[in-house]
């Protein structure tokens, strides 16, 4: 029998994913003193190359997806959500496979790393910024960390933000649980997928990124993890380790928040919120359940 915790978890992911809805117009009114940040921006869109970042947000932001994921579905929530808070906001695409469309984040993680190190600069020279900021799910929180410590990420690099990421790896069977939310990417798991491979735990490439320590200085990190992550198990795994980090559970903010892997970079505003605080520390408000509207 399932227990009350997880029977309710579907409900959970529903209620928050109707406060994403229901709040843009709540939170507009909230943001209005931030409109003037994006004045020069065309529209409110991301990957706007003509946003320039404000004085209050001197940095843009780049969305670094998941495995299975892609640059506009895994952020349909959180970009406009920057966006309507005065941020330049930017999301790339990597880890592609030949012949293999939408599903992304599947190649070597080394490689995808040389694609967003050279996705990094192109928005750095169309922004005029000396530093950017990455928010990355799963895979994503994971993979800038090779860039920053082998591909001279850290010098242009001010904070990484991980929302769930599987910083000391998974299991294939952890992946496997997911598969129902992609149709037609189970195929995937029986053809060649090197960045399956690389995040599963004990990987060659695991060894190589965490060997001497997890992070690398002059950079802040931010780890925001949730007690029902299917996916990086146990979901303590997602915690790094080092100087300048911030480790966040998102059930200490909010207990009833039953977001799992998908749910947390997804929709889930109670996370949203503590990514808007780890990108400006400095202006950080409280987290808890009454985030969703905000």
């Amino acid at each position: 029998m399932l227990s009350w915790k997880r029977a309710l978890r579907p409900v959970a992911a529903l209620l928050l994913a109707a406060c994403a809805t229901l709040t843009p117009s709540v939170a507009a009114q909230a943001d209005s003193a931030t409109e003037s940040a994006v004045d020069s921006a065309p529209h409110s869109g991301w990957n706007n190359y003509s946003c320039k970042p404000s004085a209050a947000h001197p940095r843009p932001v780049v969305l670094v997806h998941g495995t299975l994921g892609n640059s506009v579905d895994n952020w349909l929530a959180l970009a406009p959500y920057l966006v309507n808070r005065g941020y330049c906001v930017f999301s790339l695409d990597y880890g592609q496979l030949p012949g293999v469309p939408l599903f992304y984040g599947l190649g070597p993680i080394d490689k995808s790393a040389e694609q967003l190190d050279t996705y990094v600069d192109k928005v750095l020279t169309a922004t005029g910024a000396s530093k950017a900021d990455l928010v990355g799910h799963s895979q994503g929180g994971l993979m800038p960390r090779y860039y920053l410590k082998f591909l001279g990420g850290a010098d242009k690099v001010n904070a990484l933000v991980g929302l769930g990421p599987d910083n000391h790896g998974t299991t294939l069977s952890g992946f496997a649980k997911l598969l129902p939310y992609f149709p037609g990417a189970e195929d995937l798991l029986n053809a060649a997928t090197p960045g399956l491979a690389d995040q599963v735990a004990g990987s060659a490439f695991l060894t190589k990124l965490n060997a001497g320590g997890d992070t690398v200085p002059g950079v802040r990190y931010t780890v925001i993890a949730s007690r029902y992550d299917e996916v990086v198990t146990p979901y303590r795994t997602a915690y790094l380790e080092g100087p300048n980090v911030r480790n966040v559970l998102l059930q200490d903010l909010c207990a009833v928040d039953l977001s799992e892997h998908l749910a947390i970079g997804l929709f889930d505003r109670i996370a949203f919120h503590e990514v808007a605080n780890a990108l400006d520390p400095a202006h950080a408000t409280p987290t808890n359940c009454a985030s969703v509207f905000s």
